[in-house]
């Protein structure tokens, strides 16, 4: 065990996506690690967020084709929803993860350490009255489901995701709060269970971050599915009632439900940790970094949730690495996070990469810009899914934003990435043969058609 006459290579706090991540690749670059984690390896995305809500959204999937079989013209029908046997699937499938994460890190020869750790100076981190001491200390303490103030969360009425993903039940009605990522596939798999929903958002769309034309197309979608919104309209208070809450906006509507899903984003865990005391520059709980993820402190690192850059595992596991690399003395390039792929895995899914419309005329003044719709693509209408890929061109330059919605396109963003980064032209893309009947054509359709070569496009 590392004691403070022997310090560590890196001395790790947390062990979510960016520690973890930081971990594995400081130890194949010959470096001596310790990885504390109070709760288990693996941290949000793998115990309470991407991974179990990507689960149950594909229970809700499973569902609606029950539901819909139908359409397609096999006769089925959905006879309910077992709670029990949807945990015990999403379950699964974390504890199977969880397994192989376990034995990595063993495999890894990664001094583990479980505990709550805290920096007791800028090359110490003490966990159980141990003090470890490391040249370098990564701090990677992850995020917290937010609420608003004032407003409790009592984890049976009043909940936030976390209680979500552990329902034992399916309510009959929810008011979520939040139109978010978070807040719109709880929607979309609640709906898909049966579940009576209405989002509330204060900004004037749904995930709206995302470009302005993929917000309106989910709207358009969800409208379809019978889940409704209350956009432009803040929260004003909530009151208990007998069979559940009732929520009031500014505006002067009330909302009755079974259940209030607060979905306002995730907060930096930092409080009270040692941070500060070890002159950690912050911000509203955020710890500050430059484009290396270093901090105020040169001793000191930070990755993931904890500071503000985008809140996506894969973020974590980018900035983990960059930090490893870089204590090992190698020069990994910072990361353009313009350029990291995100998904709302919705039904139907949003996805995109690169700049919005808007911030695309911001940086390049004039941009090109084409759609692409869903209707003209074989696979889509195979699946029955609507929706439309969105390309921004720079003018007479590369493509920097490619925007998707319908269902699975999720699995589209990986190549729109590669077109991005890349920094293509439409024609370099329009010459590469994409594959008949997929959905994967449609992001070539469309690269055919800024060039100028449509095939398959309504004029």
């Amino acid at each position: 065990m590392s004691s403070p006459t022997s310090p560590a290579d890196l001395v790790i706090l947390g062990g979510g996506s960016g520690g973890y991540a930081a971990a594995f690749r400081a130890t194949e670059l010959g470096l001596n690690v310790v990885l504390i984690e109070k709760d288990k390896v693996g941290g949000t995305c793998l115990h309470r967020g991407c991974i179990p809500t990507k689960a149950l959204l594909h229970a809700g999937e499973v569902a609606d084709l029950a539901r819909e079989g139908e359409q397609f013209g096999v006769k089925t029908s959905l006879a309910g929803i077992d709670m029990d046997g949807v945990n015990a699937y999403k379950d699964g499938v974390v504890s199977k993860l969880y397994k192989g994460l376990q034995g990595l890190v063993k495999a890894r020869k990664i001094t583990y350490v479980e505990g709550e750790g805290r920096l007791t100076s800028p090359t110490t981190v003490e966990v159980n009255g141990q003090t470890y001491e490391g040249k370098h200390i990564l701090l990677a303490t992850g995020s917290y489901a937010r609420s608003l103030p004032g407003l409790e969360i009592d984890g049976k009425k009043i909940i936030t995701s976390d209680h979500a993903l552990n329902l034992d039940r399916v309510p009959a009605s929810a008011i979520i709060l939040g139109g978010g990522v978070i807040g719109c596939e709880f929607a979309s798999a609640w709906k898909s269970f049966g579940v009576d929903v209405t989002i509330v958002e204060a900004l004037p769309h749904l995930v709206p971050l995302e470009d302005e034309s993929a917000s309106k197309l989910l709207e358009r979608a969800f409208r379809r599915r019978k889940i409704a919104f209350e956009l432009g309209s803040r929260f004003s208070g909530v009151q208990d009632t007998d069979n559940g809450v009732k929520v009031s906006l500014e505006n002067g509507k009330e909302i009755e439900a079974e259940l209030l899903l607060v979905a306002v984003g995730r907060g930096p865990v930092s409080q009270g940790l040692g941070y500060e005391e070890a002159g950690v520059q912050m911000d509203r709980g955020y710890v500050l970094v430059d484009e290396y993820c270093r901090t105020s402190v040169p001793t000191i690192s930070a990755v993931g949730d904890l500071i503000p850059t985008l809140q996506l595992a894969h973020v974590g596991f980018g900035e983990g690495i960059l930090v490893a690399e870089r204590i090992a003395g190698l020069t990994p390039a910072p990361i353009d996070y313009a350029g990291v792929p995100r998904i709302t895995y919705s039904d139907p899914e949003v996805a995109s990469v690169g700049l919005t419309e808007a911030q695309a005329k911001e940086k390049y003044g004039d941009v090109k810009t084409l759609t692409y719709d869903l209707a003209g693509n074989g696979r889509s209408q195979i699946l029955k899914t609507t929706g439309a890929v969105k390309l921004i061109q720079a003018e007479d330059g590369p493509v920097v934003g490619i925007h998707m919605v319908g269902s699975r396109v999720g699995e589209l963003i990986a190549e729109a990435q590669l077109i991005y980064n890349w920094e293509a032209e439409a024609d370099d893309v329009a010459s590469l043969i994409h594959p008949h009947p997929t959905q994967s054509e449609a992001l070539g359709e469309a690269h055919l058609a800024l060039a100028g070569k449509p095939l398959h496009v309504h004029g």
